[in-house]
């Protein structure tokens, strides 16, 4: 979609208004510990913005699978502490999303205070989007912000129901995705190069059709290059492929060819007898993959050549390693590509937009993640926008 069809807080005059605030604060906690603030810190200006504006914010979001019921370790209640560490400033609680201690919690504030709701999700209403629990979010408040991209892709109650019930904006987070997704695929600077890596074909089909047809050159590694190669005819020893998945490999060759998309595969390979931690490797050409040893890493040549594609780039799209980046030696491409990138980057000559998991955990651990132009920490939202498919919840934005 086109993605400057949506209404932002700038078009909001919120002082005195109860304002809704959707987020994403599915955090990762192990032992009672959030491990990492990095979704939190991205809401923050969109809440203080509000707040400073007047607006009262209420805010509410999932966390985790409750399928409805109460689940006391699934509660939202150890947010408020971090939110309010994060903001510098007091965030109150309601024990409940909607009904009377929603109600009398949001009538107990003033312009500028901050309020977080419970789970959103222990209500079974939320993820069937029933038009009861939309509307009693509704009732709510005044206004319906949505800064929570990385829940876009989901028709809840809260994402996408009660967006049609109010006067409905993108809050700053959902506006700088929305914007960073258009530089990316929407009306990118070309040419547009996509690496796309992970372990599966099958599971990344849509979005390589997809991309085939967006982009100038697709780049495509990890253990889903084995099965392009093996659908070629080269053997690949002991590694991992989906052999069910050659002809729709060689289907997907054929239809970058006709979109006149060049696809870069691996030419040469790092190969281990074992997948472990420093296991003996060695680099082999994509046609002498020994019998007794598996593809863990594309190989230096290889990295050159994606080296001289992305020279010659204005924009490149990143989803997936190289390689199986969390064992060395075989993270090497990855890195290797990853300080080629944000260098470009840097220099004001590449545009760089990279997401999904696994994504954000490579670029991390290569250290250039503040150092690309933008980083999604959306998932499977940025996965679906790739794969060219319409987001209920940035959709619900643009209705208004």
């Amino acid at each position: 979609m086109d993605a400057m069809t949506y209404r932002t807080i700038d078009a909001l005059e919120a002082k005195g208004k109860r304002v809704l605030l959707r987020a994403d604060l599915n955090v990762p906690v192990k032992d009672g510990r959030i491990t990492d603030r990095t979704r939190i810190e991205r809401l923050c200006p969109t809440i203080a913005e509000l707040a400073n504006d007047g607006a009262r914010v209420v805010i509410c979001s999932h966390f985790d699978r409750p399928k409805g019921k109460r689940v006391p370790e699934m509660s939202l209640k150890p947010l408020q502490e971090a939110l309010s560490a994060a903001l510098k400033r007091p965030v109150a609680w309601a024990d409940d999303c909607i009904g009377p201690q929603a109600e009398v919690a949001v009538a107990a504030m003033k312009d500028g205070d901050i309020l977080l709701l419970e789970n959103t999700r222990f209500h079974a209403g939320e993820e069937k989007n029933d038009p009861a629990m939309a509307a009693a979010l509704a009732s709510l408040a005044d206004a319906y912000v949505n800064d929570a991209f990385s829940a876009a892709h989901r028709a809840h109650a809260s994402t996408e129901g009660v967006a049609r019930l109010l006067p409905a904006y993108a809050g700053r987070l959902m506006e700088a995705e929305l914007k960073a997704l258009d530089a990316a695929l929407g009306n990118p600077a070309r040419p547009v190069v996509a690496i796309v890596g992970g372990a599966k074909v099958s599971t990344k089909l849509d979005l390589l059709g997809n991309l085939s047809k967006k982009v100038d050159v697709l780049v495509i590694g990890g253990a889903m290059a084995n099965t392009f190669l093996a659908a070629q005819g080269h053997a690949m020893g002991k590694s991992l492929q989906e052999a069910e998945m050659h002809d729709t490999a060689r289907a997907i060759l054929e239809e970058a060819k006709a979109a006149s998309c060049e696809i870069l595969l691996p030419v040469d390979l790092v190969v281990a007898e074992r997948f472990e931690a420093n296991a003996p490797s060695r680099k082999v050409g994509v046609d002498a993959v020994p019998a007794d040893s598996m593809a863990l890493d594309v190989g230096p040549d290889t990295e050159q050549a994606i080296e001289q594609r992305l020279r010659g780039a204005s924009t490149l799209v990143w989803n997936g390693p190289l390689g199986a980046f969390e064992i060395p030696p075989f993270d090497t491409a990855t890195v290797a590509v990853a300080q080629i990138v944000a260098s470009l980057t840097q220099s004001g000559a590449l545009k760089s937009i990279g997401g999904g998991g696994d994504t954000v955990a490579a670029l991390r651990h290569a250290g250039v993640a503040e150092r690309m132009t933008y980083i999604s920490t959306a998932g499977g939202a940025f996965l679906e926008w790739l794969e060219g498919k319409t987001l209920p919840g940035v959709a619900a934005l643009s209705a208004g």
